[in-house]
């Protein structure tokens, strides 16, 4: 046990990033930048995040052999990540299309790819990886069966993390796993299926605890986020900083809080560290690109410490 900090389960996608001036409505079409490609997917991304930060880390995806694919599996071994557990083939890599505008806001479409050829039977063969790992994250860009088997592949005392994206309702045994569950308020929605939702965060933690999961947090942007367990809820303030790029900048919080419980931190101390980490994240473009080391997130003056209120 313990080989890894974190292991992720989830997608690997090469993001072709346009800037735009303003993205574009229903049958409209704008003019943007130049194209860009970069390593990402949530599952590749959380992988790297954990990686930089100085966390012992292993991902299980899969992506086509082709030339996305061996951006993607080179991106994750220049930043540290085992990747014994990435499979290649079945299907081409998966593609996110992304418009950003100057504000630093992305739209995203997704092409599954290879992302939706990893298996419950890919799960079972990765039994070591699970066994080794004290946290495993995941994310629904996967089949929802393959994170159902990932539920199941836990090892005694490890803990599961879930960010539900792009959201959808989940079986129960999923969400009785979840320690915590990670949501912004789009996700919460979605989650709980429109039921018992309320207007304020504290509701939708309410209503997503009722339904199982062992911690939720809901992150709320610019107000920060929300811790909530059995013992209470606590708001964590956000870092502000200008943001040049948010792509991303979720999954390093995820992967950022993902890696401190492992180490022992109180979900509201591993909420503190990962809004620095997703601050200094939006500071830069690209996703993968933008992940901050350790030492960057520590350095005097970088980003002002979030302390819970």
């Amino acid at each position: 046990m313990d080989d890894y900090d974190l292991l992720v389960v989830g997608s690997a996608n090469a993001d072709l990033v346009i800037g735009v001036e303003r993205r574009p409505g229903a049958g409209e079409t704008v003019l943007g930048g130049d194209l860009a490609v970069h390593p990402g997917g949530k599952g590749a991304n959380q992988a790297v995040a954990a990686a930089r930060l100085g966390a012992r880390t292993a991902l299980l995806a899969r992506v086509g052999d082709d030339a996305h694919g061996r951006l993607l599996l080179d991106a994750q071994r220049a930043a540290g990540v085992d990747t014994a557990g990435v499979l290649v083939g079945g299907a081409p890599t998966g593609v996110a299309l992304i418009t950003v505008d100057p504000s630093g806001d992305n739209s995203i479409v997704v092409s599954p790819g290879a992302n939706g050829r990893l298996t419950p039977a890919d799960v079972r063969a990765a039994a070591g990886l699970f066994r080794a790992s004290r946290v495993v994250s995941a994310q629904l860009e996967i089949p929802l069966e393959t994170v159902v088997e990932v539920v199941r592949a836990l090892a005694p005392g490890s803990r599961f993390v879930l960010n539900p994206s792009p959201p959808r309702p989940l079986p129960p045994q999923v969400l009785a796993a979840c320690d915590p569950l990670i949501v912004n308020e789009h996700e919460a929605r979605a989650v709980l299926d429109g039921s018992g939702v309320g207007e304020e965060p504290e509701d939708w933690a309410r209503s997503l605890l009722a339904r199982g999961p062992r911690s939720v947090v809901v992150t709320l942007g610019a107000r920060g986020a929300l811790v909530a367990s059995a013992e209470g809820m606590t708001r964590v303030p956000s870092v502000p900083m200008a943001a040049v790029d948010t792509t991303g900048a979720g999954d390093a919080f995820t992967a950022a809080l993902a890696w401190r419980l492992g180490t022992g931190a109180t979900l509201a101390e591993a909420a503190g560290h990962a809004a620095r980490v997703g601050a200094a994240a939006v500071t830069k473009r690209g996703a993968q690109e933008s992940f901050p080391t350790a030492a960057e997130v520590d350095a005097p003056g970088a980003v002002a410490e979030a302390e819970a209120l």
